[in-house]
Order: C-alpha cells, then sequence, then structure tokens
C-alpha cells in the first residue's frame, strides 16, 4: 500500500498555509518597550540628569520622541528600536548622575574629614 500525493495533499496545503500566515504576521506593537524608555527617562530626569548628564538625557528624549513618532506612523520596528536605544541612553544618564552625586558627596565628605583633622591638630598643638 503506497501513499499517492492525492491522501498527502490537502495536509500538506494546510501547513503550507500555516507557514505562510505565520510569516506574514507582524509582531506586535512594541508599546511595552515605549513604556519602559519612558519610565527610564523620567528616573533620569528625577535623579537631576538635566544637570549632571544632559548630553544622555538629550538623547534618550531624542529617541524617545523619534519611538512616538515611528510608532504613530506605523513603523514598528523602528519605534521598538528607538524605544530601547532611548532606554539605554536614559540608563546611562541615570548612572552617571548618580555617579557625579556620589562623587560630589565623597569629595564633601573628605572636605569634613580634612577640616575636623585640622581642628584636632589646632587643639593637640595648644
Amino acid at each position: 500500500m503506497t501513499a499517492s500525493f492525492a491522501q498527502f495533499r490537502l495536509p500538506l496545503l494546510a501547513a503550507v498555509l500555516a507557514s505562510a500566515l505565520a510569516g506574514c504576521a507582524s509582531t506586535p506593537p512594541p508599546t511595552g518597550e515605549l513604556s519602559a524608555a519612558q519610565q527610564a527617562v523620567m528616573r533620569a530626569d528625577d535623579a537631576d540628569a538635566d544637570q549632571y548628564a544632559p548630553q544622555d538625557l538629550n538623547a534618550a528624549r531624542s529617541a524617545l520622541s523619534g519611538a512616538q513618532g515611528a510608532l504613530s506612523q506605523g513603523k514598528d520596528e523602528d519605534a521598538r528600536r528607538l524605544a530601547l536605544t532611548a532606554t539605554a541612553e536614559a540608563d546611562l544618564a541615570l548612572a552617571r548622575s548618580r555617579e557625579a552625586k556620589t562623587s560630589a558627596e565623597l569629595n564633601q565628605r573628605r572636605a569634613e574629614i580634612a577640616e575636623l583633622r585640622r581642628r584636632l591638630q589646632n587643639g593637640v598643638g595648644q
């Protein structure tokens, strides 16, 4: 008993159609990536990145704006790429802002320690 092509034609046609439909299916809009980018920019804003990392924050804002524009034009892949770029730039701005604040605080503490040492040395010498 050999199977004829006619017996496999319907299942084969169904498999080909399913593959074609899967290939044509588009990915969902990058709303999650866009939301994550917006939150990352807000976190950087809250960390005073305008003061400590303005270039990085501006790059993040620009990429976010581009992502929003691409999404409104139906360019989902461009929107996704730009949203991910915005998130990365905002995270970098946040990290640089935190580093600058931490460095400033460290320098302030070192200055306080130096002042206390100076006072102690002046007090001991009297």
